[in-house]
């Protein structure tokens, strides 16, 4: 089987109806959101992943964010219960392919809420934003399900941005990368990279020293070679628009069961 599988979900034509909670609304092409969305599949296809496309859910505006409805851990697959009420319907379908693929599916269940752009992953510490759409209940369960797999969960305040991967993401050596003006505490982090664009918080690693970002983010991309790592940059400026950054695009399988 292939060692290297993603989730990703095409848009739904109401795309340009997502929810919006801490930027204003921009009219959202979404003819050139389906070619940008192309071309983000085609690049984690470039790089040696196997693209799995969950069955569309046109009737959800945000379902494209793929990344809210699961959190994977080795083979738990932790499906979400998102904190905003129209986008529960996006799960079941995520729950039912990845119980197809033979992985230990699991689901947070009432009065839980957490979404999967909450939840940092690095060396075995799962960090889990609170403040927006995940809530303590959600923590707790997300914690029960992880810890018997040996991750250490942490709690992280998030105020400024929707989810806590809308702030910050991790480099392949774990060094956390934030633009600081959205970071509510930097400190948490022992290594913390300060970025010049909001775009260069969110990279997508895609083995070894590759990573995916936006290519809006000239300055951290040049930054992030400087560094030695080897960088694509796709065009998501639609799914910006809506919140979205090139993680939420896509769930990385990374073990088969």
């Amino acid at each position: 089987m292939h060692e290297r599988r993603a989730l990703v979900r095409r848009p739904s034509t109401r795309l340009a109806e997502g929810l919006l909670t801490h930027i204003d609304r921009k009219p959202v092409d979404v003819d050139l959101a389906m070619r940008q969305w192309d071309g983000y599949v085609a690049a984690l296809r470039d790089a040696g992943w196997e693209t799995l496309e969950v069955s569309p859910a046109d009737g959800c505006p945000d379902s494209a964010f793929v990344e809210d409805t699961v959190v994977m851990y080795g083979d738990r697959a932790v499906v979400t219960r998102p904190g905003a009420d129209e986008r529960k319907p996006e799960t079941a379908a995520v729950a039912d392919l990845l119980g197809v693929l033979g992985y230990d599916v699991v689901s947070i269940q009432a009065p839980g809420t957490l979404d999967g752009g909450d939840v940092l992953k690095h060396g075995g510490t799962v960090w889990v934003g609170m403040g927006g759409r995940t809530n303590r209940s959600g923590l707790d369960q997300l914690t029960s399900y992880l810890e018997p797999y040996g991750a250490h969960v942490v709690p992280v305040l998030v105020s400024k941005v929707l989810h806590l991967k809308s702030a910050v993401t991790a480099l392949p050596d774990g060094t956390v990368v934030g633009y600081e003006p959205l970071v509510d505490d930097p400190a948490i982090w022992e290594s913390f990279l300060a970025v010049p664009e909001e775009s260069g918080s969110h990279v997508v690693l895609l083995g070894g020293e590759t990573v995916l970002m936006s290519s809006d983010a000239p300055d951290s991309k040049r930054l992030f070679e400087e560094r030695g790592l080897d960088v694509v940059a796709v065009d998501i400026s639609e799914f910006i628009k809506l919140e979205g950054c090139v993680t939420c695009l896509s769930v990385r399988l990374r073990h088969t069961p």
